[in-house]
């Protein structure tokens, strides 16, 4: 029986044949693919600033309690809360009544008191010259220069407690001890208020200039000290430390600061030393008690050693940058960061000057891995850092 060969089947056998030879030159294993190509940066020591970050607290720079200094019954409050007073400016009025009438009878004691040492004065005056005509005794006239004596004390006396008399009878009216910014009103009209417990009337702190009070760690003050020993930290010549304030809400204070005291004492109980900085808050953005970051310009490195955020992974472990090595393979290197300076790292350990940095294609690299050099970039460049 004949086979008959169409035009279909002939394509076909055709094709395979085809296959089979180019399956049969191509028998060896693919061409592996080139080495990724990467960008690199050299690592080079420059000049950048030592930053420290720290958390910390606004306090009004001065703080006053305004506190009752007599007994009596507040009549009505002469402020506004939450406002701005002066020194000397009325803020409460206590019933002056009881107070006026006790300087009256001071007032009156002192005037009996001042005629009694007037008739004295004028016996004693009698007595001079009766006692040179032997008129009278001595000891009549020693009697009279005592009654003298003992009136002008009187009057003294009489004086001293019509004063304050009279500075009770001003007490009364409460005033402002401070310039500054008034609280809440602690009283209300009616309210029996003593000196003997200091009844606390309001609250007024002066916020045109605050502090913000945070804290360093003993060990971060030892490495800080150590570094200025040996030369790796300058310090300003004036000693003058710039402070920058980054807010709760993630945005920089536009004005800057300085440290206007160190505690050189360790606290015992939490392991660190006591800061404080001083800034102008004209517009009152910043408030007692909230809660700020602080940037602290402690000196400068002049042989800081920085590389540009993009290279550093971070992971829980810590961070790592990419590094090549003379014959081009790339390898993983564990460093420690210091603060984030514009969009480059300090590096504090783990890498040293002449190190090549992976900086562009590292999603395309593993450790161990040939790589090509595409481009050699400029060292990362440091700039003054910025508030995050």
């Amino acid at each position: 029986m004949r086979r008959t060969t169409t035009p279909r089947n002939a394509a076909a056998g055709t094709l395979a044949a085809a296959l089979l030879a180019l399956t049969a030159c191509s028998g060896g294993e693919q061409p592996a693919p080139p080495p990724p190509q990467v960008d690199i940066i050299t690592i080079r020591p420059q000049a950048i600033d030592n930053v420290i970050e720290l958390p910390g607290r606004i306090q009004a720079v001065r703080t006053a309690e305004v506190r009752a200094r007599v007994n009596g019954i507040v009549e009505r409050r002469l402020y506004e809360e939450g406002t701005d007073v002066r020194a000397g400016q009325s803020l409460f009025q206590i019933d002056p009544r009881e107070l006026r009438a006790s300087l009256n009878a001071a007032l009156a004691t002192l005037a009996r008191n001042q005629a009694t040492a007037a008739n004295a004065q004028q016996d004693v005056q009698r007595y001079q010259g009766l006692i040179a005509d032997q008129a009278i005794s001595k000891q009549e006239y020693d009697a009279a220069v005592a009654r003298l004596r003992t009136a002008q004390a009187d009057v003294a006396l009489a004086r001293a407690q019509a004063e304050s008399a009279r500075l009770s009878l001003g007490y009364s009216t409460v005033t402002a001890p401070i310039s500054g910014r008034a609280g809440r009103g602690q009283v209300t009209e009616g309210a029996l208020v003593t000196a003997t417990a200091g009844t606390l009337f309001t609250t007024i702190e002066q916020l045109d200039t605050v502090y913000v009070n945070f804290s360093q760690s003993s060990s971060d003050v030892l490495a800080l000290r150590r570094d200025m020993t040996s030369g790796r930290v300058k310090m300003p010549i004036d000693g003058r430390l710039p402070v920058n304030l980054v807010l709760e809400d993630g945005s920089a204070y536009g004005l800057s600061g300085h440290i206007d005291f160190f505690d050189l004492a360790i606290d015992e109980a939490t392991g660190t030393a006591a800061l404080r900085a001083e800034f102008p808050n004209p517009t009152r953005l910043l408030l007692p008690g909230q809660f700020v970051r602080a940037r602290v310009k402690a000196g400068v490195r002049p042989d800081g050693l920085i590389v540009p955020q993009r290279a550093v992974k971070l992971a829980a472990q810590g961070a790592t940058v990419m590094v090549v090595d003379d014959k081009n393979v790339a390898a993983q290197r564990p460093i420690k960061l210091g603060d984030l300076q514009g969009s480059n790292w300090v590096i504090r350990e783990g890498l040293k000057a002449g190190d090549r940095v992976i900086v562009n294609g590292l999603q395309k690299v593993q450790p161990g891995q040939p790589v090509q050099i595409a481009k050699p970039g400029k060292p990362a460049a440091a700039k003054p850092a910025p508030a995050r």
